[in-house]
């Protein structure tokens, strides 16, 4: 901890709260490319907004194409990584404030980003703001990585390490606090089952989302949908309506809440109700059998029990979610299906256990794509070094964590995750109403600065 550094930081409170409400307010999801735009034009905004900061902070920065972009400062061969991202998962539905907003209520600030991941970029930004604005020697150079698509494949980052310097080290700050040594595999996979179907459903928009509501349009009548809908939902801890659209056919909307995959017992997968509900109603035979498939294969289950695939190691318990649905008149075109694996199973492993539960039910399994798990040793400069920085910082004692989430440290050698969630304190990210207090974001940009000092500056 530096007092002058702190200082600094008190003095400009105003302003860091402020960059955190106007980047939020850009609605940096990620849609169709365009000229110098991989992403979308939205994030690409996002992306500028950052630079034309750090530049005006003064740092050296770089846009390498709408990929990522860099701000720099320091001296020294080697170099340290911050890595941030700037896209967000869809809002959803639920908020109590606009999820663009970044409205102030309370002493919060709310919008999609402000913990995943926008508010710890513009913290890390500032971080290192005054750190160089008090002038402290540097041994090491430090920095800021923006990356554009962490959200939905992480090709921001391929492209950056093939255009750009890979750090000697790196930290990101897109987890938990104290820090995260090791992160589970990531396995990903798109299902499909073609057959001449009667309904349609709807449900999510990321993989790595539980999905928050699921929609469905049967030929049914609302009068033989409301009695068996309502006996069922008396028993659940889900929301549903359902509404006439003729006299033949009805729309019925589940509403469960969303959560990040890494941890979907702290959801309701609205999808996973709605095909329960349909599977008591009377459809025609190919829907019914279809449904009914579905609901059995998958119940209620965050673990993959049912699948044989409930394991646990040191890098924590195996997680399934079943993010997005497309099914239509064709079938099911796509329901995706996100794992977070212990580092010691085996790809082929899940493959197979998928396989042998869903294949019988005529799912079968057109894409798959794994993110190999890391761990990084407890006893590297990196790890000891940020652990003392947060012991330092709360007076609390600090041991690596391992999690299921996924984050640009698995990308880069010699790097973790650092914050900035803080233990204890509500963690809303990728659920309605995501917020972070004034008083955790300051928090954030200290122990960020604490770590730009400990990681990059001169022995004292």
């Amino acid at each position: 901890m530096n007092p002058n550094v702190d200082a600094w930081l008190d003095a400009h409170r105003q302003e860091i709260i402020e960059a955190v409400q106007k980047i939020i307010a850009i609605p940096s999801v990620k849609a169709a490319p365009a000229p110098g735009a991989p992403f979308g034009a939205e994030i690409k905004a996002s992306l500028d907004c950052a630079l034309g900061l750090a530049a005006e902070l003064g740092f050296t920065t770089e846009d390498l194409a709408g990929y990522a972009g860099t701000a720099e400062f320091g001296a020294g061969e080697e170099l340290v990584g911050i890595l941030c991202h700037l896209d967000v998962v869809p809002a959803g539905t639920g908020w109590s404030y606009p999820p663009f907003g970044g409205e102030l209520h309370d002493d919060k600030i709310y919008g999609r980003g402000t913990l995943d991941d926008k508010g710890p970029a513009i913290a890390a930004l500032y971080a290192m703001a005054a750190v160089k604005a008090c002038g402290l020697p540097m041994k090491r150079r430090v920095r800021l990585i923006l990356g554009c698509d962490e959200e939905s494949g992480m090709e921001c980052l391929k492209y950056y390490c093939k255009h750009a310097e890979v750090p000697t080290m790196s930290f990101s700050p897109d987890a938990q606090y104290p820090l995260v040594n090791s992160e589970k595999h990531g396995f990903g996979a798109d299902y499909q089952l073609p057959y001449a179907s009667s309904i349609t459903i709807e449900a999510g928009e990321r993989s790595n989302v539980v999905p928050g509501e699921a929609i469905a349009t049967i030929p049914l009548p609302l009068s033989r949908i409301l009695p068996i809908m309502e006996a069922y939902m008396e028993r659940s801890e889900f929301g549903c309506a359902a509404e006439a659209i003729d006299e033949s056919t009805s729309r019925i909307t589940v509403r469960g809440l969303s959560a990040h995959a890494s941890l979907p017992e702290q959801g309701r997968n609205a999808f996973f109700a709605l095909v329960h509900l349909l599977s008591k109603l009377p459809l025609p035979e190919a829907d019914a059998k279809a449904v009914s498939s579905i609901a059995d294969a998958f119940g209620f289950e965050c673990h993959g029990e049912s699948f044989g695939l409930d394991k646990t190691d040191a890098s924590g318990r195996l997680t399934l979610n079943v993010g997005v649905i497309r099914w239509d008149e064709t079938g099911i075109r796509r329901l995706s299906i996100d794992i977070r694996a212990p580092i010691t199973m085996e790809r082929s492993t899940i493959e197979a256990a998928l396989d042998a539960r869903l294949n019988p039910i005529g799912l079968t399994a057109a894409r798959t794509s794994f993110s190999k798990g890391y761990c990084v040793p407890p006893e590297s400069e990196l790890v000891s070094k940020l652990l003392q920085v947060y012991a330092a910082r709360t007076g609390e004692p600090a041991a690596p964590l391992a999690i299921g989430g996924g984050t640009y440290a698995r990308h880069l050698p010699n790097a973790v995750a650092f914050g900035c969630e803080i233990p204890g304190h509500e963690a809303s990210i990728h659920m309605p109403n995501e917020s972070i207090s004034v008083a955790d974001l300051m928090f954030n940009v200290r122990v960020l600065a604490d770590a730009v000092i400990a990681l990059g500056c001169e022995e004292a």
